[in-house]
């Protein structure tokens, strides 16, 4: 199969190197495996740990496993690229602008409709809450962004053509469908929002970095308005109720 260079235009991934011929039975396997990565997977996982009680950090672990293998085997992708590049500073005040205004409504929102949830975690729990905002960002959003954001687009983002918008509502609707398993409305569709803010950043920087200090951004926002009962409710890892 012929190798191409990551060329202008093409949705790929920073760290991305060369891309494949994409022929039509190759497009079909990609759209096969793509179903399975975000959508099978993330059933299996709501089943490992509803039904089979399982720890949800445990059934994640074969899936995020094979995806971080298959992106440090992958001759076509360099996980140093990946991690090397930046972003400017355009960039920085662009995400800042962003979470100042969107996690800004939030936080009034939280504040003025719900008030006995308004920094609750921080102020009765100062200690745990401490632990999930160093925690938090390696833990989960590194993971998260390496397997949404890198590997979505350098797997897949060539399918698209020019259709960028559809890869990133598309990557944005698979981001919420993958936090079926903490088993809330919120935690769903608030990430279905959040995930395509994510891929758009992504699609525009291609940087690893950029998307990581948003996602983590917008995560730490959701502890400490008092939104965390509704990412973790069922999961086992926090519980407000």
């Amino acid at each position: 199969m012929q190798r191409r260079g990551a060329a202008e235009g093409v949705l790929c991934a920073g760290g991305t190197v060369s891309t494949r011929e994409l022929t039509p039975v190759f497009c079909i396997i990609l759209v096969i495996e793509m179903a399975v990565v975000y959508v099978g997977a993330p059933l299996a996982v709501h089943m490992a740990v509803h039904d089979l009680r399982l720890p949800v950090f445990i059934a994640l672990v074969p899936v995020l496993g094979i995806i971080l293998l298959c992106l440090v085997a992958d001759p076509t992708f360099s996980l140093r690229r990946e991690l090397t590049r930046g972003f400017g500073w355009r960039t920085l005040v662009s995400i800042l602008v962003v979470f100042a205004v969107g996690g800004g409504g939030v936080a009034f929102y939280v504040a003025h409709y719900h008030p006995g949830w308004f920094l609750e975690f921080p102020r009765n729990r100062p200690q745990t809450y401490t632990r999930v905002m160093l925690l938090y960002p390696a833990m989960s959003v590194v993971v998260q962004e390496l397997v949404y954001r890198t590997f979505f687009f350098h797997r897949y983002g060539a399918l698209f053509g020019r259709a960028w918008w559809l890869a990133i509502i598309l990557n944005g609707i698979l981001f919420g469908f993958g936090h079926i398993v903490i088993g809330t409305d919120l935690a769903v569709y608030g990430t279905m929002a959040t995930g395509t803010l994510f891929a758009l950043r992504y699609a525009l920087t291609r940087s690893f970095w950029a998307v990581f200090i948003e996602h983590t951004l917008w995560g730490a926002l959701v502890f400490t308005v008092g939104l965390g009962r509704f990412f973790f409710a069922g999961v086992g890892i926090l519980s407000w109720r």
